[in-house]
């Protein structure tokens, strides 16, 4: 009797779970293909990134190469795709290589507008914002609005700020432009102190402050 028993009760957990499935077997069914398909995606979009990523590498270094041997039309054209829709950080590489090619060819307003829109993307990192400020208004010296370049320098000068004593060496600049003697001294005095700013920079503000006719600080 035992068996019997025995064999009823499988049988109805076997109906039980035939229905069951029968019931909600799809949803596992579902579940188990969007799993697949996920995977499978997830995989395909990985090597798809890593060809375009490869990809850009490579017109990035031909391009860098072009410069390199003084073919900027060949490198424009490199940085070209690059630089309108690069994956990652090669678009914001490909754009300030542009900028820097165009200024060294002469085309100062196109390279100016190009930092000029590098500082304003959101998404640029702050970092590269900040460069991209400092080179265009050490390209706009000449001919900027002072006080606008001014506006643009000061967030710069920051604690945590990357280009902090470059951006005081060129506001430094900017008021010997306007005839500000006195404020050019005391930034360039405080730059020649900085025991963290880099030597080169330090050296510098200590030969402008002997131009205009002002002692370096002691040790700079």
């Amino acid at each position: 009797m035992t068996d019997i028993f025995t064999e009823v009760e499988e049988d109805l957990r076997r109906e039980k779970a035939k229905r069951l499935w029968d019931r909600y077997g799809w949803i596992a069914t579902t579940l188990v293909v969007a799993i697949v398909l996920g995977t499978g995606a997830f995989q395909g979009w990985r090597w798809y990134e890593a060809r375009e990523a490869a990809a850009a590498a490579d017109r990035f270094l031909a391009a860098t190469r072009a410069a390199e041997a003084n073919d900027t039309e060949g490198a424009l054209a490199g940085l070209a795709p690059l630089a309108s829709s690069g994956p990652g950080g090669y678009r914001l590489l490909a754009r300030m290589q542009e900028a820097g090619l165009r200024a060294r060819a002469g085309e100062r307003e196109a390279a100016i507008r190009l930092w000029e829109g590098i500082a304003a993307d959101a998404a640029t990192p702050s970092p590269y914002r900040d460069l991209a400020v400092l080179l265009s208004v050490l390209h706009s010296i000449d001919v900027g609005d002072a006080a606008a370049m001014t506006a643009r320098l000061v967030p710069l000068d920051r604690p945590d700020g990357a280009f902090r004593y470059s951006a005081r060496e060129l506001l430094a600049a900017i008021a010997v432009k306007q005839g500000e003697r006195e404020r050019a001294i005391t930034i360039l005095r405080g730059l020649a102190a900085a025991e963290d700013a880099p030597n080169a920079l330090r050296s510098r503000a200590a030969e402008t402050l002997g131009a205009l006719g002002s002692p370096a600080p002691a040790g700079s």
